[in-house]
């Protein structure tokens, strides 16, 4: 149940044209947003820190959507509404110049969300990006921390994923309100987020995404954490301005090394120049955070940490085993489909490339004709299959199973 102070707290959200210091300055001469809201013309007039603009906004209340509206839609999709002057408003957040006044959220917020990082980058990310996205997150919600991204896809997603995948928690924050899910492509993979984590946004519940959401939204991202790791983007990217608002807000500014010839190096690679710090593992990463926070680290896990230099250029197990002779397998067999059982936790498209794949390896068009799976699904089921390193991408789009 919404307090009446929360409910009016939302109806100023939605009064269009009114921000934060109009609020407080409310709040400071009525002592309540519930008070401000029933405060006639000439009281409102008198306020010297209002304009007379703001204060015929404050008497018409032109709202995006009508208060009534927005209740029922909180409702309606079991959204939790926190406000700036809440005790569980997240400390970091409340301290940037300008919080949300209105939080939104599916899911939950934890104290331990405070030991969090950022990872953003390309929409249009390469498969390079995207491993080290999944691998950085996996590794640091095993270590204990919360990653925070912004759903979209590419880098986001893959960050989300791998905190996923490693049993961490994850936190989505959205440049729209959280009854439209965008991209729509996410969203099955929304649920697991508000299962583990959650979902996040100051927009009113019906709002569609616009180009101007995002850096607001970019603000929250960094703003939730101790700090936020750039992984692909060119110079125009939207993570660029995440990692200019990091850095005002006085946090930590990550960046991912990639190739040089690449466009989506040239953010990345500017940020290292203009002092970013460069982030070959994740232990990079976690030996630039305060000492706090270094304290609630969890220890490594037993598995070390894989450095990012080595995403794209690991050795594949033909490589690792040349000592066994060509001989001993069979020419016969060599593309035959492997029957051993696949990991545990697959999905079934999944299952179905996996067990697609030959000894010692196969095109990518054999695994399609195999599967009879359309090739844009045959190269996404793939890439998750490298993330989760069971299978490896060899020259010439050849696939082969790890540790076979």
């Amino acid at each position: 149940m919404l307090s009446n102070e929360t409910i009016s707290l939302i109806h100023l959200n939605l009064i269009q044209g009114v921000g934060l210091k109009t609020v407080q300055v409310l709040r400071d001469v009525f002592g309540t947003a519930e008070r401000a809201l029933r405060a006639t013309a000439d009281e409102l007039r008198k306020i010297d820190g209002l304009s007379p603009a703001m204060c015929d906004l404050l008497i018409q209340k032109p709202v995006l959507y009508p208060i009534e509206r927005e209740l029922e839609l909180i409702n309606k999709y079991g959204c939790q509404v926190l406000t700036l002057y809440d005790d569980a408003y997240p400390q970091h957040l409340k301290v940037i110049d300008v919080p949300p006044l209105v939080l939104y959220i599916k899911g939950e917020l934890t104290p331990e969300d405070s030991l969090s990082i950022s990872l953003v980058g390309s929409r249009n990310a390469k498969d390079y990006g995207r491993k080290v996205s999944y691998q950085l997150s996996y590794q640091l919600a095993q270590r204990g921390l919360t990653v925070v991204s912004g759903l979209a896809r590419g880098i986001d997603t893959s960050a989300h994923r791998g905190a996923l995948e490693a049993g961490g928690r994850t936190l989505a924050v959205m440049g729209n309100g959280l009854g439209v899910i965008y991209p729509a492509s996410n969203r099955d993979f929304v649920k697991k987020i508000e299962a583990s984590g959650a979902l996040i946004s100051e927009f009113p519940i019906g709002v569609k995404p616009k180009p101007g959401n995002f850096p607001r939204r970019n603000r929250i991202i960094s703003g939730l954490t101790l700090g936020t790791v750039v992984v692909e983007a060119s110079n125009r990217s939207g993570a660029l301005i995440t990692a200019r608002l990091a850095a005002e807000q006085g946090r930590e500014v990550f960046a991912v090394p990639g190739e040089i010839f690449s466009e989506l190096s040239a953010g990345t690679h500017r940020l290292i120049n203009d002092g970013a710090k460069l982030v070959n593992n994740v232990d990079d990463l976690l030996n630039e955070l305060p000492q706090h926070a270094v304290n609630q680290i969890q220890p490594a896990a037993s598995t070390s940490s894989v450095d990012i230099e080595t995403v794209s250029s690991q050795k594949s197990p033909l490589e690792k085993d040349n000592s066994k002779p060509a001989a001993t397998q069979h020419p016969s067999k060599a593309q035959q489909p492997v029957q051993s059982a696949p990991p545990p936790d697959l999905t079934p498209d999944e299952r179905t490339v996996f067990d697609a794949i030959g000894v010692p390896s196969s095109h990518i068009d054999t695994i399609v004709r195999t599967t009879q799976l359309p090739i844009s699904q045959v190269s996404s089921v793939l890439l998750m299959l490298e993330l989760k390193g069971i299978i490896q991408q060899l020259p010439g789009k050849q696939f082969t199973k790890v540790n076979e």
